[in-house]
């Protein structure tokens, strides 16, 4: 436990909740008589904390995505499958506890496992330190995971937009900075994109790369794509 500590960094004032966030309940089925606890309840806890944490990250750092965006932005945040992915990364099936039946059938790598044991890690820390310690832990994960999330829509938006305007020769599209504000450390770009210099869409971002995607995103929904 104390490497896995050392992994997160977050050092517990109650080892009984990282040991309880740690134990499967085939672990504490298989020793009844001792009535141990398993992680299913803090499992519950953790998906709230965990939903919570990550809809008011996107909500602030994301102001150029609408709500339907950001719902979906969220669902692929605290989905299974990017807990899963969260937990290999700290090898989180190394320091469960399972029975020996369901460490034998590949449980300490099972999707459902790891992902549940991640969000029981997260209410641990919650009840043990608070919402500061859980939220630093949460977005240790996350906010990596949005900057890759990021980098493949906006190559998607763009590289969208050339192939289609390439269909058809003598097609000119060129992307052009109409807007700029706020201080250095927080800058709004305002970007238009032209097609034959008439405008097709128009996007705003912290960057001019990210205004350019945004502005090939609303010329790709007004050509219907």
């Amino acid at each position: 436990m104390t490497e896995l500590e050392q992994k997160i960094g977050y050092q517990f004032k109650n080892n009984n909740l990282l040991q309880e966030a740690l134990t499967h309940s085939s672990y504490a089925n298989e020793r009844k008589a001792q009535h141990i606890k398993y992680n299913e309840r803090l499992e519950f806890l953790g998906d709230a904390v965990l939903s919570i944490v990550v809809s008011d990250y996107i909500f602030r750092h994301c102001p150029e995505l609408p709500e339907g965006e950001l719902t979906k932005l969220r669902a692929s945040l605290v989905c299974e499958k990017t807990l899963f992915d969260f937990a290999k990364k700290i090898d989180l099936g190394n320091y469960l506890m399972l029975s020996k039946g369901e460490r034998n059938n590949g449980g300490a790598e099972r999707r459902s496992i790891l992902s549940d044991a991640f969000e029981a890690l997260i209410a641990a820390i919650y009840i043990d330190g608070g919402i500061e310690p859980a939220t630093k832990h949460i977005l240790n994960f996350v906010i990596p995971s949005i900057k890759n999330s990021k980098k493949k829509k906006m190559k998607d938006y763009k590289t969208t937009l050339q192939e289609i305007v390439q269909k058809n020769p003598g097609e000119k599209l060129e992307y052009v900075l109409i807007g700029e504000s706020g201080p250095d450390h927080n800058k709004h770009f305002v970007v238009e994109v032209h097609l034959n210099s008439n405008v097709i869409g128009k996007g705003g971002g912290r960057s001019k790369k990210e205004a350019e995607q945004q502005a090939a995103r609303e010329a790709l929904e007004l050509m219907g794509y």
